[in-house]
């Protein structure tokens, strides 16, 4: 598993239930938040991907709950690359309340490597060779070579 970058949100009011905890379907929006900012942070937001043609639909999802967070709180997303094929990349994702060490969260999200017409890419350069690159390196390392 490559770097993991860490997103910070915090909890809406519109985000909970009556009892001010967190809606369950809130984790794959955050988990988005948290796959756009690693991509961002490592030089390559998805806005650069889609001009070149390569879109990254969610093929699979998967996530389990642990304790619930509440409204307003502050939560942190840990995002990493967990795999890449050929023709997909899978995330991980930790999310968990800032001032609470409990994880509140954890799951992933499979993305195929698709073009603009939605058919399969196999490996589009340069974003295939980036991500092998990423998911094999320490954050350090890839820092290191963005400056």
């Amino acid at each position: 598993m490559g770097p993991a970058i860490t997103t910070i949100i915090r909890v809406r009011y519109g985000e909970t239930d009556q009892m001010g905890v967190a809606y369950y379907g809130n984790y794959l929006s955050w988990f988005e938040i948290g796959r756009t900012e690693f991509c961002r942070s490592l030089s390559s937001p998805y806005r650069e991907w889609e001009k070149q043609g390569v879109f990254l639909p969610a093929v699979e999802a998967y996530v389990r709950y642990k304790n619930p967070l509440r409204y307003d709180e502050r939560v942190l997303i840990k995002t990493s690359i967990r795999e890449v094929t050929s023709h997909s990349i899978t995330f991980d994702y930790r999310v968990m309340p800032e001032e609470r060490s409990r994880l509140a969260a954890e799951g992933w999200t499979r993305h195929a490597f698709c073009g603009p017409d939605g058919r399969l890419l196999r490996e589009p350069e340069p974003f295939h060779s980036w991500l092998k690159e990423i998911s094999r390196s320490s954050l350090e390392e890839v820092v290191e070579r963005e400056q």
